[in-house]
């Protein structure tokens, strides 16, 4: 079976890079994925995939059904969304939609998933049960479009029993895929925060009282939240990505200043306190300051956590179709993932797929207007997707 799939992947390979520099060009923002909704929806019915497209709006599901198709149900998940982003990348298949890029490789993602349909459409006379294919739209944007499509019933009719994941990953080289059991990725919350004051000339602060001095307290001060306040055994990250004012000038204390930050950490009874010691806190200063401070908390995505034995097993399916020497052991991570919200619901596997090359210079992490990937990756990215699948069906849990 191995054989069969790596000889599928690689015949398809050219037509899964040129998904992907289709997808590269045409980058949509999170819930405005209109034509890559369909883009998905119409290669799934050239394949004559039955599918539906318009779940969480420009989500696409499809059924994949072997032989016996009640006897096991798993999932595999793609998102499809692009960043804000204006690429800057000096390439044939550059991003076609300005301040749109796909900076965080959902394309890689997408057409992986299409090529991975592909082979196990090809291969669907032997296995038994069903694969459900998730293309989802939204991942970088709260609620995230995972809670928005589970809300809708993606994991029923039918119910998967497990679901898996991939995602680029940069640091490690094409050719090889990194895997993390248990506690893996970060939750993640939204700070938005409005200091009041009272502005005035910038030659005269005593008749003032300055929101841009208060807001530097509340931000050194917080820091405490992470450094002081939390158990240094929990991971925690308080970052404020954001100060702005729409008044004030060199010689203008304005009236507000505005204020946006994230919160990142990886245990749930921890993050409720320090959301009530963040308010609590800053609400504080800016009132022993003579101001007042409006802070709000969205909650974002949980933490991500794999399942311990699926994972490892996911793992050792991974030795075999790629040897050990392709397959490592992954650090925890700060940032988040909406997988989450599908971790929450069944046994998940969440893994890292090796993107980067260091000799062709493709080193630029995602989330930069630079990132690309060494395409070489998308063999191996529908290959192994498709056997992980198939040794998930076969095994008993």
């Amino acid at each position: 079976m191995i054989d069969k799939i790596k000889i599928l992947a690689k015949s398809y390979f050219r037509d899964t890079v040129k998904t992907r520099r289709h997808l590269h060009q045409h980058p949509e923002l999170s819930f405005h994925e209109e034509k890559t909704g369909r883009f998905i929806a119409d290669q799934l019915k050239a394949m004559k995939i039955p599918h539906q497209h318009g779940c969480a709006v420009n989500g696409v599901v499809a059924l994949i059904k072997g032989k016996n198709p009640k006897k096991k149900i798993i999932a595999l998940r793609a998102d499809i969304d692009a960043l804000p982003i204006e690429e800057a990348n000096k390439v044939s298949y550059k991003s076609k939609n300005k301040g749109v890029m796909h900076a965080c490789g959902h394309d890689v993602h997408t057409a992986s998933l299409l090529g991975t349909a592909r082979i196990l459409n090809e291969l669907k006379e032997e296995f038994e049960g069903t694969i459900k294919l998730i293309f989802q739209p939204a991942e970088e944007r709260l609620p995230g479009g995972a809670s928005i499509m589970i809300a809708e019933g993606v994991l029923e009719n039918p119910k998967p029993k497990n679901i898996f994941g991939q995602h680029v990953h940069p640091p490690l080289e094409a050719g090889k895929v990194g895997f993390r059991p248990g506690m893996f990725m970060a939750s993640a919350d939204e700070i938005y925060v409005t200091v009041k004051g009272r502005g005035g000339h910038g030659a005269l602060p005593h008749e003032c009282i300055d929101p841009v001095l208060i807001s530097a307290h509340i931000i050194t001060a917080l820091q405490q939240i992470v450094s002081r306040y939390s158990n240094p055994t929990i991971p925690s990250v308080l970052t404020f990505g954001k100060i702005n004012s729409t008044e004030g000038a060199t010689n203008i204390i304005p009236n507000e200043v505005k204020l946006e930050g994230t919160f990142r950490t990886m245990n749930e009874k921890w993050r409720k306190v320090a959301h009530k010691s963040m308010r609590k806190m800053a609400r504080g200063i800016a009132k022993s300051m003579g101001g007042a401070c409006d802070f709000n908390i969205v909650k974002g995505y949980p933490a991500l956590i794999n399942d311990t034995e699926l994972t490892n097993r996911a793992k050792q399916n991974a030795i075999a179709y790629l040897g050990a020497r392709n397959v490592v052991d992954l650090p925890t991570r700060m940032t988040a993932e909406d997988f989450s919200y599908y971790s929450q619901e069944m046994p998940a596997c969440f893994y890292r797929l090796g993107t980067g090359n260091s000799k062709k210079g493709i080193t630029s992490p995602v989330h930069t207007n630079t990132f690309d990937i060494d395409e070489e990756a998308l063999e191996l990215s529908t290959g192994l997707m498709a056997w992980l699948a198939i040794c998930d069906l076969k095994a008993n849990k």
